[in-house]
């Protein structure tokens, strides 16, 4: 019920994830990231606890198969899952277990790994990381890049009605967390949503850290 792309941006350290799927409000059950320390996309029949258990093992200085092993190894219902993860120097790890539903793929490229499962085909996630390989600018810019590939590819078997885009920076909390939580054009807002915010970015990070040097709000009634 969904495709997805993990992936570490390695000149400025972020680390990142996109995903779509048929199912509302996908993200806020699939899309995992920390800064400094690695992205988790926790998918198919979703556990929810297993990205967040996968970045607790990251901190502590696994590496992303490690990880991913040390958290799917003898647990319950884990055919059922599907889990991409990349950390910190980029090496990412996929688990696609022997119940994911439908067409299902996967693949890992250069600080990236893409899956899916109930695709059209199996070579989504393939071209989801060659756009995400090939694409310039912001990591915002590339995770939507391989995402619009995914679904030019075909993406689900049926159409998809959610999508997010989640990133995190240097702070506790993610510099990008942009969701579609139901849609008929899903992709195509959570784009929009991506052009109108990334000018911001910025500014909201300057607002948290010290708003006294933070540019105007830019809303009516403020001066």
């Amino acid at each position: 019920m969904t495709f997805s792309l993990v992936a570490r941006c390695a000149r400025t350290g972020q680390f990142g994830m996109v995903i779509s799927s048929s199912s509302p409000a996908v993200a806020a059950r699939c899309a995992h990231v920390r800064a400094g320390v690695g992205a988790v996309a926790s998918q198919n029949i979703t556990d929810p606890t297993l990205g967040p258990l996968v970045l607790d093992r990251l901190a502590d200085g696994m590496g992303a198969k490690a990880a991913l092993a040390a958290v799917t190894t003898n647990r319950a219902h884990i055919g059922y899952r599907q889990i991409l993860v990349v950390d910190d120097a980029g090496e990412a790890a996929i688990h696609s277990g022997n119940h994911v539903l439908g067409i299902w793929g996967e693949a890992q490229g250069t600080d990236c790994a893409a899956g899916g499962n109930l695709l059209a085909n199996d070579s989504i996630p393939a071209r989801m990381v060659g756009a995400f390989e090939t694409a310039t600018g912001h990591l915002g810019d590339r995770l939507m890049a391989a995402l619009q590939a995914g679904l030019a590819a075909g993406g689900e078997a049926g159409p998809v009605h959610s999508a997010g885009l989640k990133i995190a920076d240097r702070l506790s909390w993610p510099l990008v967390d942009l969701r579609i939580d139901w849609s008929d054009d899903p992709i195509g807002q959570l784009q929009a949503a991506w052009a109108e915010y990334r000018p911001q970015m910025a500014a909201y990070v300057q607002r948290a850290e010290d708003p006294t040097q933070a540019p105007s709000y830019g809303v009516p009634g403020d001066e």
